[in-house]
């Protein structure tokens, strides 16, 4: 009897992890919330990464085309980006840059396969920025093959796979706006 009880039990726990399995991970979403103290107002985007990489193919407006956007040579010229990036990718975890002054500073790094940038302005009400992105996602941002495009559907992509992080916090005195990726539908964090 505790042989069937067992063989049974082992059977369940085969096809319940099966299941499991074939379900895949969960949908992640993209989560911004805005919230402006000054006129008590607040913004709360909470979306599928799923719908985002369907959506976005389909906006054709300015620099934004079939889910790419483009970047003006102006603003890339004299720079190999894709060779400063490949550079950050196979560099050991490091702070490379360090600007202060008195009113303000800039810390650019590498931290756990995220690029981090942290900016502080004690001029502009105290802001602080700080972005956290997975290097995988910004190797997706440059993965089309032409020199001045950002793709942001691959990059999306990228972040479904990711995990569960937090991206972009920006803060100062009245304005709070924060950027992450769960797998909640709702805006818990």
């Amino acid at each position: 009897m505790m042989r069937k009880m067992t063989q049974a039990a082992l059977v369940a726990c085969l096809a319940v992890m099966a299941t499991a399995a074939m379900a895949g991970p969960p949908e992640r979403y993209l989560h911004v919330r805005v919230e402006d103290a000054a006129n008590g107002e607040s913004v709360n985007v909470n979306l599928p990464l799923s719908m985002a990489e369907k959506i976005l193919p389909t906006v054709n407006h300015g620099n934004m085309h079939e889910g790419r956007v483009t970047i003006s040579h102006g603003d890339m010229e004299g720079i190999d980006l894709r060779s400063i990036l490949d550079a950050i990718r196979t560099a050991a975890d490091s702070e490379f840059v360090t600007v202060k002054n008195h009113d303000q500073e800039v810390r650019v790094a590498k931290s756990n396969g995220n690029l981090v940038v942290h900016v502080r302005d004690s001029q502009k009400d105290g802001q602080k920025v700080d972005i956290t992105v997975p290097m995988k996602v910004v190797d997706a941002l440059f993965s089309t093959a032409k020199q001045d495009e950002l793709d942001i559907v691959a990059a999306i992509r990228a972040l479904g796979d990711a995990g569960e992080i937090l991206l972009v916090t920006v803060e100062d005195a009245t304005q709070h706006v924060r950027i992450w990726v769960d797998s909640s539908a709702g805006q818990e964090q």
